[in-house]
């Protein structure tokens, strides 16, 4: 029997379903191949901040990301995915724990070819589903004609935070500083791109050239709302693993589980092109469209209800 709260978003859900037909039809008429890979893994890449649930003596995947670098490797230049990914402990406003995720691959691509991607992508899911030239959320109209905002995340700091980005590396405070007093001024007229993050806060991005301590990675921020995360992809494998070790000693410090080291994934990276890839929420893509500020309101059953 349909619950009033899923009879209060049935257009919400048809937005959605519109949504994600244009995401397909966006990529496919620019000759990328969809693909699908398992969500069940033996290992997850190791990350400090997001947990893998468990599923047996596997784990059931937070990303489709070592699966698709995996074919990226394999020769396969052009690729996308929509796929539900899985977190734990995650479950907020903007938080499910269970999620659908757009993620995408281009080879002999950089982070500033996909911010392009990201704007005609937008752009085209606009079009498609007949709204005007402007986005409005939560009382603001954003602009999303060309150009879009591009700050670094040390002009960010600089223009937003109560401390520079040095003290707040040093006093572990950044994550902290960006989701309070950085995210919520970025995106308010046109949509934003957050670029050159710390090389700490990229752990499978490629530095800059001649810049060893920034990593070429972006956010995509709209009203406020983290809409995507993105890199030029790390292929050298000496340094990732070294990466990968560095974040299971800081899991298992913060006490958490610790994983094997992703072999498999590691041997891909000796023959991947370089690359970069994105990944985009597909359930907070559909957040401001449908202008709520609920995620709940654009899923068709929550957590809570099953």
């Amino acid at each position: 029997m349909i619950s009033n709260r899923q009879k209060k978003i049935k257009k919400n859900l048809e937005l959605r379903a519109n949504i994600i037909q244009a995401v397909r039809s966006f990529f496919t008429s620019r000759k990328f191949l969809e693909v699908e890979t398992p969500v069940r893994i033996p290992c997850p890449l190791p990350e400090v901040h997001i947990d893998a649930p468990g599923s047996g003596t596997w784990f059931l995947h937070t990303s489709p990301e070592a699966c698709m670098k995996h074919l990226v490797s394999s020769g396969y230049q052009r690729i996308f995915q929509i796929c539900k990914c899985f977190r734990e402990n995650e479950r907020g406003e903007r938080h499910l724990p269970e999620l659908t995720m757009l993620e995408w691959y281009c080879a002999f691509a950089d982070y500033f070819d996909l911010m392009d991607q990201c704007e005609d992508l937008i752009r085209f899911v606009v079009k498609q589903t007949g709204d005007s030239g402007l986005l409005k959320y939560q009382g603001k109209e954003i602009d999303i004609a060309e150009p879009w905002e591009r700050l670094s995340v040390k002009e960010a700091f600089d223009r937003y935070a109560s401390v520079p980005l040095e003290t707040a590396l040093l006093g572990n405070d950044f994550d902290e500083i960006i989701s309070y007093e950085i995210e919520p001024n970025l995106g308010r007229e046109r949509p934003l791109f957050l670029y050159d993050y710390p090389y700490s806060k990229a752990s499978l991005a490629r530095l800059k050239h001649g810049d060893s301590k920034t990593a070429e990675r972006f956010e995509m921020y709209i009203a406020g709302v983290e809409l995507c995360n993105a890199f030029s992809e790390l292929t050298d494998p000496v340094e990732q693993r070294k990466r990968f070790e560095a974040d299971r000693h800081d899991r298992i410090l913060a006490g958490k589980t610790d994983c094997p080291m992703p072999e498999k994934f590691l041997k891909s990276l000796e023959v991947m092109p370089p690359a970069a890839g994105c990944a985009l929420g597909i359930d907070r893509l559909v957040m401001i469209f449908a202008d709520t500020r609920e995620i709940d309101d654009v899923v068709s059953f929550v957590p809570e209800e099953l």
